[in-house]
């Protein structure tokens, strides 16, 4: 392979395709570049914002049809966007792949990854099974003890399937991505993680018709430490905030290298991590709204003014400063102020990485709306802010008004116990913001805006701009499908440094 070829790449349990964009992001003097040809991936939101992102990469960067932007503003359909480049959309579905690894038969798997190579012998595997997977990663001992379960239950198919598909087309380099949590899992009292790698440095063992393939070995390495020829467990942790990443997010990166291939990845180069506010304090101020009742701006304000009124404000519950800075940030509270849409344009730039965030033919942002929450709920976001900006973090539950907190049952245990007590969670000026999570499709407590006047929970965009997605890039979907995506992606700017770091050993 020369170096002005492009590297092939295969995306396995793609999601909305982090790893993919900080990849092809990529680009080195005198080396090669990387283009994903095969992206799997079984849920279908993601699948469409998969295949709208490989749409997207069909065109040069400075050839995107204006079109593309015309959908993101929401003033034409994805159907005519399709239609008015059909080439392009063709490759772009034939990219995205919809489908659950498992499910599909093996040979077709086989015959796509094949057909999409084109007898290339440098390429790279990249993604990894979803995290529950591996709580039957001893697929040799349950299938001996319990042969009935094991077949009935699907979850072992995932990562099985990974594993397959190394053995099958022996990849030179792939590169694996998960959860924290793995390092510390057992199954049987046994550890996880070290079963985990078991299987990745021999993959082909245990299963059918192995005896016909060729031996096939991976060294496994760090991407923090790629010289340790004795790496632990630990040293396969990448702690993103280490490496310029504005969110406190720790996950495991194996890269495995094919034991024909001497070379070795570089280290990840450690970098100072922004602020949250250096990456979101420029998006558009929005307002929360209201759930349960009719919302509106006035309303909102009302609802949220009416603190001073509450018997917590106004009968010791509160010390003197605190009393007196929650009556200032009230008074900011500003019942114009809107609720943002689909998209919105941009009212400024971010202090960090402006030029990665943001696109000029855009203009502004997509997916910058925000959620309802109860009256009650607003109350306390907007005291767990103004409380966050007084001391240089979030509350936990004993820092409350007693007649601020929810009378639920768990709350008053957390108390007594101590467990669970930051549930009503800042993202505080100043530092890294805490990992996004697939969670905050759910409820916004633990993603509260450090901004009082704003009372509100984290909107997709930001979310998405703590992952360091480009503006540019739409997440498909109803808005909690897009948080979901959202957190669960592979920051594209730590990738990109991944794709750095291997990039020799294709050369």
């Amino acid at each position: 392979m020369s170096n002005r070829k492009s590297i092939p790449v295969i995306d396995l349990f793609a999601g909305p395709g982090g790893l993919s964009e900080g990849f092809t992001s990529f680009s080195g003097e005198r080396k090669p570049s990387y283009k994903v040809m095969l992206s799997i991936e079984a849920d279908r939101f993601a699948h469409r914002t998969l295949e709208l992102r490989a749409f997207f990469r069909q065109f040069r960067r400075e050839n995107v049809p204006d079109e593309y932007y015309q959908y993101l503003k929401g003033e034409l359909s994805r159907d005519a966007l399709f239609t008015s480049h059909p080439r392009e959309a063709k490759a772009a579905s034939k990219e995205a792949w919809l489908g659950e690894l498992g499910n599909i038969p093996d040979t077709d798997v086989d015959n796509r990854i094949r057909g999409t190579l084109n007898g290339a012998d440098k390429w790279l595997l990249i993604g990894g099974p979803p995290c529950q997977a591996y709580s039957l990663v001893g697929r040799s001992r349950i299938r001996g003890e319990d042969p009935k379960k094991y077949e009935k239950d699907s979850r072992h198919f995932l990562y099985q399937e990974y594993l397959r598909i190394i053995a099958e087309h022996r990849p030179p380099v792939f590169i694996m991505e998960n959860v924290k949590g793995l390092l510390s899992a057992t199954v049987r009292n046994e550890p996880m993680f070290q079963r985990i790698l078991a299987d990745l440095a021999a993959p082909a063992n245990g299963f059918k018709g192995n005896k016909k393939r060729k031996r096939l070995e991976y060294r496994l390495v760090s991407v923090v430490n790629p010289n340790n020829n004795q790496a632990l467990p630990e040293d396969f942790l990448v702690r993103a905030e280490n490496f310029g990443i504005p969110q406190l997010r720790h996950r495991i990166i194996i890269v495995g290298i094919r034991s024909d291939i001497s070379e070795l990845p570089l280290a990840l180069s450690p970098s100072q991590s922004p602020s949250i506010e250096q990456v979101i304090d420029d998006l558009p101020r929005l307002r929360s709204g209201l759930s349960k009742q009719p919302d509106s701006g006035e309303a909102w304000r009302n609802t949220i003014a009416s603190i001073d009124e509450q018997k917590w404000f106004l009968n010791g519950q509160l010390d003197a400063t605190m009393r007196r800075k929650l009556a200032r940030a009230l008074d900011r509270l500003n019942s114009e102020v809107g609720r943002g849409g689909e998209y919105a344009k941009y009212t400024g730039r971010p202090d960090r990485y402006a030029e990665w965030f943001i696109d000029p033919k855009l203009g502004g942002i997509p997916n910058h709306s925000t959620r309802s929450h109860m009256a009650a709920d607003l109350q306390r976001y907007f005291f767990a802010s103004v409380y966050a900006d007084c001391n240089g973090r979030a509350p936990l539950l004993q820092n409350f008004p007693r007649d601020l907190l929810p009378q639920h049952k768990n709350v008053q245990n957390a108390l007594v116990e101590s467990r669970f007590n930051d549930r009503f969670r800042v993202q505080t000026k100043g530092r890294p913001a805490t990992t996004v999570v697939s969670h905050i499709s759910k409820d916004g407590h633990y993603f509260i805006h450090y901004d009082p006047a704003q009372c509100r929970s984290l909107t997709v965009r930001e979310a998405a701009r703590l992952q360091t997605f480009p503006d540019n890039y739409f997440f498909e979907g109803p808005r909690t499908e897009q948080y979901k995506q959202v957190g669960n992606a592979v920051p594209p700017l730590l990738a990109k440094q991944i794709a750095e770091a291997v990039i020799d050993l294709f050369t």
